[in-house]
Order: structure tokens, then sequence, then C-alpha cells
């Protein structure tokens, strides 16, 4: 082996060595933030200082990328409960809920300029509660990674949240649209309820009355291979219930999934790079999301560097103009070398 091979070797040795170690730095200090940040009793008013993202991939606001449209993106700062964001949920056009790994929700309005993302207002902080309606404890029982809307009748009555470490599921009924109330269980299989890591239950999702498993929920988790080597997944649903899969992408695991109005399933997937993360959003057609299935798919976005952070909550949502937008949000772990950006994207055109 020549010196320049060797070199070129001990290099990828390094970058593999330094985005392992900011891996695991990222789950060190999000572990230890689960002890120390401060816990939420009572709804708590927050200001944000959101700071404009006006550019992904070089692109500038309109521009196609990829599969989507680039719409825009803020930056948000706030005060030290702020952060964590694992998943996130929209209630109404503008009205959004996200959830925070350190057993909190967060309630915003998603103001716009001009199609533009440029502020979360009236931005409030509240505590994610146990079946008695009180705080969850700091502990490994608040870790939140994923949420979802329930509608009844057309409307927003509740939100579906997943946790890892201690697994499970609960709903929360909405009041005044904030998911304020006590927790009530969901019954999950005894396999995801046994599991107690944080690579348990990453995504939920909701499929609409165009998907064929219709009112039922997707779970997928992060990194639990089934017999296959797919990421296991539980359809939740008194029709549609049993296992489904997805296929790995090498070099990313899920992190969050949502629905498309005319069925087709979105999944967002997270990797590392030379300190920095990678992010990839994938398009899974209706038809291939059903029992027993081994979800594939197209990847439609890609991201890595500057451009995003340790994307982890994915939404879509009907915006005011009637265009179909997916919202993706970061994870910023609570610590300053990571950031909480909110990027948004329309869909170019919903296939039948």
């Amino acid at each position: 082996m020549s010196q320049s091979d060797k070199n070129i070797k001990y290099l990828a040795q390094a970058r593999r060595f330094l985005a392992q170690a900011r891996r695991f730095l990222a789950i060190v200090w999000a572990g230890a933030s689960s002890l120390t940040s401060p816990i939420i009793a009572h709804a708590t008013p927050v200001n944000l200082t959101a700071i404009p993202i006006e550019t992904f991939q070089g692109r500038a606001f309109g521009e196609v990328i990829e599969s989507l449209i680039w719409q825009g993106g803020i930056e948000l700062i706030g005060p030290e409960q702020f952060g964590g964001i694992s998943g996130v949920t929209f209630t109404g056009p503008e009205e959004l809920v996200m959830i925070s790994d350190q057993g909190q929700f967060i309630y915003a309005l998603l103001r716009s300029d001009n199609g533009h993302p440029v502020a979360l207002d009236k931005t409030d902080i509240f505590p994610v509660r146990n079946s008695r309606g009180a705080p969850l404890p700091p502990n490994y029982s608040r870790d939140a990674e994923a949420i979802d809307t329930i509608y009844r009748q057309g409307e927003a009555r509740a939100v579906r949240v997943g946790f890892e470490n201690l697994t499970r599921v609960a709903d929360f009924e909405l009041i005044d649209s904030k998911p304020e109330g006590a927790a009530t269980e969901v019954v999950i299989p005894h396999w995801l309820s046994d599991l107690r890591s944080n690579t348990s239950i990453e995504s939920v999702c909701i499929a609409p009355d165009t998907s064929p498993i219709s009112g039922s929920t997707l779970l997928i988790t992060e990194d639990f291979p089934n017999s296959e080597g797919a990421h296991s997944g539980w359809i939740l649903g008194d029709v549609d219930k049993g296992p489904i899969s997805l296929s790995v992408s090498p070099g990313f695991n899920p992190t969050d999934c949502a629905f498309l109005p005319n069925g087709d399933l979105l999944v967002l997937e997270r990797g590392t790079g030379f300190l920095s993360f990678n992010m990839q959003l994938r398009r899974i057609a209706a038809p291939d999301v059903h029992k027993n299935s081994v979800m594939d798919g197209k990847v439609i976005l890609t991201g890595s560097g500057s451009d995003i952070d340790n994307m982890e909550a994915l939404a879509v949502r009907t915006a005011p103009d009637g265009s179909t937008r997916i919202t993706l949000i970061s994870d910023n772990n609570f610590n300053s070398w990571e950031r909480t950006v909110l990027l948004e994207f329309e869909l170019i055109e919903i296939q039948g």
C-alpha cells in the first residue's frame, strides 16, 4: 500500500471516529439534560427569536429542490426550557404542537410572510402529564419522540404521542387546541412495550381516509431490526392491526413519519457525516403501506451540512393558500452546538 493510500485510509478512519464521537456526545448530552433541565409545571409563555433561513442547497425561495419547492425556514432561539424537539403536528392551518424529549408540549402559531415562515407567535410550553394528570417526573419516562393529531368528525380533538425508553403510546385531549389534559394509554404489543431503549418508538403517524389503512396508527422503531433486518414497525387498528417494516437505507435511521393527503407516506431519516448530520425524506406509495409489507419508497429530498441540523420532526399540513406543506424541525438536544431549525417545503404535486 502506497503512502498516499495509507493517508486516505487514516483520514477515513479519523472521519468515522469523529462522526461516532459526535453522535455519542449528543446522546450523552441528551441523557444528561433529561436529568437536569427544568420541569415546567404549568403553561409558560415564552418569546422566541426567529432568524430567517433564506436558502437551501444554495436555492432561493420558490425554487425546486429535488422533488419539492423550497419555501424558507427559521432558526429558533429561546429560553433554556425551549428545545429538544422530537416531533411536530398541526392542529390547524397555522397552529402547531411540538413535543420535547424532556416531557414538554410546545404550542405556537406559525406566522408566514408571502408563504414563507418568519416566526412562531403565542408560544406556550407546558408539561406532558401522566394518567393521573401530574407532570412526568425528570427521568426516562418523559422521553417523548413523536406526535400526530387525532381527528374526530373532521375536527382536531386530541394528539397521540409515542415515547421511547419507557416505551408506550398515549393520547391527550385538546383543550383550546392545546394538549393539556391527562394521558390516556393506548395499548401496544408486548414486544414494543418491553423495549427499554432509546431506539424503540421514534415515529407515530395516523393514516388519512385515502390510505389503505385509513384511521390506523403506524409505529416505526428507530433501530430495532426484525428477522429480515428491516426497521420493525406495527399498525394499530381494529382491522389493520399487525406487523409492518421499513427497509434499511444505509447510513440512516427513521426519526418521524407523516401521511400526505393522497395517502402516500413520508418518512424522515437521519444520519451522520463528518462533524455534521445528514437527512433524507422518503416517499412511499399508499398501496405499499399495509400489514406485513416491507416499505421502501423513493428519496424526494436530501440535506447535509449547515443546511440542516439534527432533523427529527416531520409534519404535513394544508396551508391557507391551499398548498401542501412539509415542515421539518431539528432537535438541539439542549446544547449550544446544535440548532433548532424549522424548514418548510411545498409539495409540487399529489399523485393519485
